[in-house]
Order: structure tokens, then C-alpha cells, then sequence
């Protein structure tokens, strides 16, 4: 069988690394793209064409005539007549090359003779129109205007692939267009919209017992414990000069914490760092300011105020901060709190801090309730951990947190032993375990029968 394959990214928008706000350097480093996979011998070959479709802006509203250009790119090495596409779906990061000319999907589409591409949308001006259902749509009338502009693609089927965010959106793609796409590869997808995400810090703390060692989990939950009791004692003077914060640093509303944190969703290797401090705090504040300080900017502002003034920036839209966040107090929730005692990140980050920030950043109509509610009616429409679709292929990092938000009964996802968020994606390699391999070939079988039901 011959294919065309498509990575169409439909969330992604550019993200710059010269923010002197580092909210945003570091959700940045966060919400990045999946390391793309290196270049294959064939896709170093590759010519990776740039072109654009018109979308609608407003998929619900009939009346508005608004649309916006979508662009996508594309590589056509593997193309012939007759095939299916393959569509890669981006999340919240800045769409590269990289999986047009490499990886599992790469050599999948070379299998069938394929041709690759991923798209961009762009941001909205306004926030109404950034919604999960609205970006399904747009990839909806993608696939519908690659069937009709490019020839030979009339009949093609369609296979989903996506990690992180856009697994989300292509298992909930299935839901609202079971008749589309053949089958999908969801890659650490998370499906239930929680407000109140403690989970994440748990799976974190459970990892980093796992990877690194007791010594390193009682290590950070020592620290924490120590500037938490350092906070409540009126010696704020000396967190701030060991994490270089700014005089604006208040103890009741800090964030420093989450730098560490969120290093642990995609790498392990950082007890090694925080066990050489001479002591707990030390090893920690040593590990967290190589991450958050840079003469450049001078103090690293760590507080309620920074963040909200981050989320709050409507003028500069090379990041997508606001528009993430925006989509969390209005669809997910996914707060990431403190509200469990099973892991080492102290007790400083209630939900309501997030939910505050969501009405501080955006609008009083978000209370506590409406998120909440919000929450629920994802949900409602999209099935929770019971999304009620055919053919997709659900694949977790036992060690990644957003796990805990997805499907993971046994004979429903695959979860592999000893890896993170969205590792999955490189070409099967001799490097790889016999679970990651196992896996990859497991769902190269698949679309082998997805495209041939």
C-alpha cells in the first residue's frame, strides 16, 4: 500500500528564549516540543516545503466569515498516489522538522511509501475562540482540504499521531469524528480534566524514589521542609539571597519550587546534582539556581504577582503562556497542587492559588465554582477516562506524572518500564529496552491493520 503521511501541529506557537520573565523561560523549557528523533539517511534528503490553508475562525458561529491562514509544512520524498496520511498533531511548542525527517513515524511513512508534514496555527486575538473543540475542527477541515488540493489523496485514510496535549486532541479527535481517521498513537495523553492535579506531584515524587534513590527524595523533601519552616519564621532575607530572588519575593506566594519540579517530567538525572550540596537546602537551592538565574535578567522574580503579570501579557505573542493557561481555567483545570502528603514538594501550592490567578490574569467570571464546572464539562463531552473510542493506541512513560491523567488499564495502554513524557517517538534502536521496542512494533502493527480494515 502506498501512503502520504501528515504531521499537521495545530497548536503550536512560536516560542522565544529572550524572555526576561522566567515564568515563561521556564514554562517554556517545559512545554516544549519532544526532543524530535535524529535525521534518518533517507530524511537528510528530504525537502520540507512551507504552505498555508484558510481556516474559519469560529467553527460554531455560521455567521462570522473570519478566518485565519493555517501553515503547515511538508515533505513529499515517500509520496504516491493512493495512500493514507499520517497525521502528527503539535501541542503547546514550536513546530520544527525534526519528525519529518525521522523517527517511528518517519519510518512508518517510508514503509508505505509516504509523504510528511506538520502544521501551525496562529494565535487569536481573542481568547474565546482557543478552545480544544475549535482546534479539532481546524484539523478536521485540514485533513478535508489536503484531500482535495493535493492529488491522489481523494480516498486516502487518515492515522493520528500525537504526545503530551495532542495525544489529548487526537484520541478526542476519534470521539467527535469517529468516521475520519483509521487509528490514532496517543503518547502520554491525558484525558480526565482535574482540577485539583495532586497526582502530579506524586507520580514526580515516586519517580524521583524510583530513579534516584531514597537518599534524593528525602534529600528534597527535607529542603522544602526546611525553607517552609524558614518561610513561617520570619527569614525570608535568607531564601532570598540563596535563590537570588527579587525584593518583590513574598513567602506566602512563591513559586520557586516548581523550577525543580518540572525538570523531573523528562529528566532524572538531577539527584546526582542535588546530593552534592553539603546539605539539604544547599544541594537544592545550588540544583534550582543553574536553572532559574542568569545575570542577564539579574533577580529572578518568583512571585504571585510575576506570574499573573506573565499570564496577563496580551502584547507579545511569541509565547504561548497566556493562551495555555487561558485554556486550563477554561477546559482543564490540571493544576499541579500540594493537596497530597505523598511527595517531597512541601504543602505551598493549593489549587486556589491557580484558580486565583486564572481570575487575576483573565476575568472575576472565573470562580471557583466555573472552573470546577469547567473541569466537569470536559468531562461530560470527552469521556474522561472513558473516551468510548475505536483504534487508538494509548503509550505512557511509567515515570511521567501526566500519566496519572490518562488511560492506563492493562490491555487498554501500554506503559514502559524506566521512561518519561513522550520518549517514544525516535526510530526502534538497539538502545532501545525490549518494553520501548516492543511497543514501537506494536503499533507499526496496528496501522499496518488500521489501513488495511
Amino acid at each position: 500500500m502506498k501512503t502520504i503521511a501528515v504531521l499537521a501541529a495545530l497548536l503550536a506557537i512560536v516560542l522565544a528564549d529572550g524572555s526576561s520573565s522566567h515564568f515563561r523561560r521556564t514554562f517554556n523549557n517545559l512545554h516544549k516540543e519532544p526532543p524530535p528523533p535524529p535525521p534518518s539517511i533517507l530524511g537528510r534528503a528530504a525537502k520540507v516545503e512551507v504552505k498555508t490553508i484558510t481556516q474559519k475562525l469560529d467553527h460554531y458561529d455560521k455567521d462570522n466569515t473570519k478566518t485565519w491562514q493555517m501553515r503547515y509544512l511538508s515533505n513529499d520524498m515517500h509520496f504516491q498516489s493512493g495512500g493514507p496520511i499520517f497525521i502528527f498533531v503539535g501541542g503547546e511548542w514550536e513546530v520544527s522538522n525534526g519528525y519529518l525527517i525521522g523517527g517511528h513515524m518517519f519510518d512508518m511513512a517510508k514503509e508505505h511509501n509516504g509523504y510528511i508534514q506538520p502544521t501551525e496555527n496562529l494565535s487569536t486575538e481573542n481568547l474565546k475562540y482557543l478552545d480544544v473543540k475549535q482546534a479539532l475542527y481546524d484539523l478536521n477541515h485540514f485533513i478535508e482540504t489536503v484531500k482535495k488540493e493535493i492529488p491522489g489523496l481523494e480516498k486516502s485514510k487518515v492515522i493520528l499521531t500525537g504526545g503530551s496535549y495532542s495525544a489529548t486532541m487526537v484520541t478526542w479527535f476519534q470521539r467527535m469524528f469517529p468516521n475520519v481517521a483509521a487509528g490514532s498513537w496517543a503518547s502520554s495523553a491525558p484525558l480526565l480534566a482535574k482540577v485539583n492535579f495532586i497526582e502530579y506531584k506524586e507520580v514526580t515524587g515516586q519517580s524521583i524514589k524510583q530513579m534516584g534513590g531514597e537518599a534524593c527524595y528525602n534529600r528534597i523533601e527535607n529542603a522544602v521542609a526546611e525553607l517552609e519552616h524558614m518561610m513561617d519564621n520570619n527569614r525570608s532575607a535568607e531564601i532570598k539571597a540563596l535563590f537570588k530572588l527579587c525584593n518583590t519575593f513574598n513567602p506566602d506566594k512563591t513559586w520557586m519550587y516548581t523550577h525543580f519540579l518540572e525538570q523531573f517530567q523528562t529528566y532524572l538525572r538531577a539527584c546526582e546534582e542535588v546530593l552534592r550540596g553539603e546539605n539539604d537546602v544547599e544541594g537544592l537551592a545550588s540544583y534550582v539556581l543553574k536553572r532559574t538565574y542568569s545575570p542577564k535578567y539579574g533577580c529572578v522574580d518568583s512571585t504571585y504577582v510575576g506570574l499573573v503579570e506573565a499570564m496577563g501579557d496580551t502584547s507579545n505573542s511569541d509565547y504561548m503562556m497566556r493562551q495555555w493557561f487561558y485554556q486550563t481555567c477554561n477546559e482543564y483545570g490540571w493544576y499541579q497542587s500540594s493537596g497530597s502528603k505523598l511527595q517531597p514538594f512541601g504543602s505551598k501550592f493549593p489549587a486556589d492559588l491557580y484558580i486565583n490567578a486564572c481570575r487575576d490574569a483573565y476575568s472575576e467570571a472565573f470562580t471557583n465554582k466555573t472552573i470546577y464546572n469547567n473541569a466537569e464539562e470536559t468531562n461530560k463531552y470527552f469521556g474522561g477516562l472513558d473516551p468510548d473510542t475505536s483504534n487508538v493506541y494509548f503509550t505512557h512513560g511509567q515515570l511521567d506524572p501526566w500519566r496519572a491523567m490518562g488511560l492506563q488499564e492493562e490491555g487498554k495502554a501500554t506503559i514502559i518500564p524506566e521512561h518519561a513524557h513522550c520518549t517514544d517517538f525516535a526510530s526502534i534502536s538497539p538502545s532501545d529496552s525490549k518494553e520501548m521496542k516492543a511497543s514501537k512494533e506494536k503499533i507499526a502493527e496496528l496501522v499496518r491493520i488500521w489501513l488495511n480494515e
